[in-house]
């Protein structure tokens, strides 16, 4: 990096230090990048319409009993002490399960049928993704070398051989015409022509073209399908795996939709579940301390989700499919996209 004195924004110069252009470059990229992504390969409604919200719940029910067991005891301990402790444990174990059981077969499954429908709402897929890489940079450099090795390998071993075709022109000039600004001139156009030869020859042309009985297309055109492959990888192990999509949709700019989808199919389910006794919770303990409960139960929910949600990501990858997805749509662009 150098002396990071001063360095213009997205630029890899500044007053002193240095910085890798890609890595330097890496918003302005990942928003190219994810346009495209987002336009053409991926989408979220797509991705969630593969989950079934029943199966998620029944993959999460061990945890979500394990949650409500807790939530259930802290709630009834802190607007009905000497109740709960008074009641027999067998008792208190039959509240918890069967709470769970509607919890996981109707709460969680209405939570995610909720996501399903407003998908696009819950989680901001270019957010998460140009963040992820403007805080890891090394990812998008994982990206434009995994992706473009061979491109690389191809540049590299050019810059020999074009150096040493335009160096004969140079060398031919510098026999007959020795002036002073042949040397430095010269050298600045073998490797601009060394590059711009080199970049032409892997992006150009776009379709196929017959050349004296010979197919002519850009060498990283040629590779659409490998590249497709190496680039879905990369980019759902590394930058949206369903970890990063759950923690964008727990934690990211729209996480309070995510949170007012469950708030209000847990204020529901509550109103629904413990109807019988509500009345005389009501009577009890008074309408407004009966609300402020509630209000305690979706907290605890709330607070709870992040910290079980991870049993779900197994099914939730596999469901969704998102490598093939992407890896298939992406072979399926034209060579201009």
């Amino acid at each position: 990096m150098g002396i990071d004195v001063y360095r213009i924004k997205d630029e890899p110069y500044g007053l002193f230090g240095w910085q890798g252009i890609i890595p330097a470059k890496a918003r302005k990229m990942a928003n190219t990048c994810f346009e495209l992504f987002t336009t053409k390969l991926f989408s979220v409604k797509e991705a969630f319409s593969r989950l079934d919200p029943v199966r998620f719940s029944e993959v999460m029910e061990d945890s979500t009993l394990l949650m409500m067991d807790e939530v259930i005891n802290d709630v009834a301990m802190k607007y009905m002490p000497k109740v709960w402790q008074s009641l027999p444990q067998e008792v208190k174990n039959d509240i918890v399960v069967s709470t769970n059981l509607e919890v996981t077969h109707t709460l969680m499954a209405k939570v995610m049928q909720d996501m399903k429908d407003h998908a696009d709402e819950v989680v901001d897929i270019k957010f998460l993704t140009v963040e992820t890489c403007v805080a890891h940079k090394d990812l998008v450099v994982k990206i434009f070398q995994e992706t473009g090795d061979t491109e690389f390998i191809f540049i590299r071993r050019s810059g020999f051989y074009f150096g040493f075709l335009f160096g004969i022109f140079q060398m031919t000039l510098w026999f007959f015409y020795q002036g002073s600004w042949v040397l430095p001139v010269a050298g600045f156009l073998v490797g601009w022509l060394t590059n711009w030869v080199a970049l032409k020859i892997i992006f150009r042309p776009l379709d196929k073209r017959e050349f004296l009985g010979c197919a002519m297309q850009g060498l990283f055109i040629q590779r659409q399908q490998e590249v497709s492959e190496t680039f879905a990888r990369v980019i759902m192990t590394e930058i949206l795996n369903v970890k990063a999509i759950w923690d964008g949709i727990l934690f990211g700019p729209l996480s309070y939709n995510f949170y007012a989808i469950l708030r209000a199919n847990t204020l529901v389910f509550i109103d629904t579940q413990f109807a019988d006794i509500a009345p005389l919770a009501v009577a009890a303990m008074g309408a407004k301390k009966f609300a402020q409960m509630k209000e305690d139960v979706v907290k605890e929910v709330a607070h709870a989700m992040p910290l079980i949600i991870s049993n779900s990501y197994e099914y939730t990858e596999k469901a969704m499919d998102m490598e093939a997805t992407v890896r298939q749509k992406m072979q399926e662009l034209t060579p201009a996209e």
